[in-house]
C-alpha cells in the first residue's frame, strides 16, 4: 500500500485519482472542479445564458466527477441566471449502456431540452449514442468530458459541441519529474495541477491539440 510505501522512505506520488492518505510526497491530478466551470461556460456561452440542461454524473463516491458535477452547477447557479439543470443521474450499473439508459430517459421525460453535460468518458459515450438514437444530434448541445476515439468522432459529426479533456501525459511525464526530483532531496509541490482544456471541433487540427489528444 502506499504507507507501507511511505514507511520505507520511498518517494511515492499519487497521480490523477486521490486516496485517503497524507502518505504521499506529490500529487498530480487536473483541477476537476475548473474542468467542471468551463464545461458551463462554455454550454451558458453557446446556448446564450438560457435554457434547459441535463446532467449526466458518475457514481457518488468518486470524487473527481463529483467535482465536475459541482463546478458545473455552481457556475450555472452563479452566473447563468437563465439557465436549470432540470435533470440529472447517474448510471447504476456504471456502464455506458446504462447511462445511455439513463440520458434517454431524462430526455423523454424532460422535453425541450437544450444542452447537455457528461461528466466522464462513460457518461458521454452514452449520453452521445442517446442523442444519436433519438436523432438530437447538434439540437441539443453536448458538452462531454475525456476523450475517446469514439467521442472524436462524436466532435467531427456534430453530436458532441466541445469535450473537456485532461492530460495523462503531462501526469505522467511530471509524475516521473517529481519522484527523480524527491530522490535528488529537491524541494517538490504538494500538489501539481496538470491542466485541463476545452476541445472544439475546429481545435482538431491544432498540433498542440494532437499533441494532447495523440492523434495522428
Amino acid at each position: 500500500s502506499v504507507e507501507n510505501i511511505f514507511s520505507k522512505n520511498i518517494p511515492c506520488v499519487i497521480i490523477d485519482s486521490g486516496i485517503e492518505t497524507d502518505k504521499y510526497v506529490s500529487f498530480l491530478a487536473t483541477d476537476n472542479y475548473k474542468g467542471g466551470v468551463i464545461a458551463a461556460k462554455r454550454l451558458g456561452e453557446i446556448l446564450g445564458g438560457k435554457g434547459k440542461v441535463i446532467l449526466v454524473e458518475w457514481i457518488p463516491n468518486s470524487a473527481s466527477t463529483m467535482d465536475r458535477a459541482k463546478g458545473f452547477s455552481d457556475t450555472l447557479t452563479s452566473e447563468f441566471k437563465e439557465m436549470e439543470i432540470v435533470d440529472k443521474k447517474y448510471p447504476n450499473p456504471p456502464t455506458v449502456e446504462q447511462a445511455l439508459s439513463i440520458c434517454e430517459d431524462m430526455l423523454q421525460k424532460n422535453p425541450g431540452i437544450d444542452g447537455l453535460f457528461a461528466c466522464n468518458r462513460d457518461t458521454a459515450i452514452g449520453a452521445m449514442r442517446a442523442l444519436q438514437k433519438q436523432q438530437l444530434s447538434g439540437k441539443i448541445k453536448m458538452v462531454g468530458f475525456d476523450s475517446d476515439p469514439s467521442l472524436i468522432n462524436g466532435l467531427n459529426d456534430g453530436t458532441i459541441d466541445s469535450l473537456v479533456v485532461q492530460n495523462p501525459y503531462k501526469m505522467g511525464y511530471e509524475g516521473v519529474k517529481t519522484v527523480m526530483a524527491k530522490i535528488r532531496d529537491k524541494d517538490v509541490p504538494r500538489k501539481i495541477d496538470t491542466g485541463v482544456a476545452l476541445i472544439k471541433k475546429e481545435d482538431l487540427e491544432k498540433p498542440e491539440t494532437k499533441a494532447l489528444l495523440n492523434l495522428k
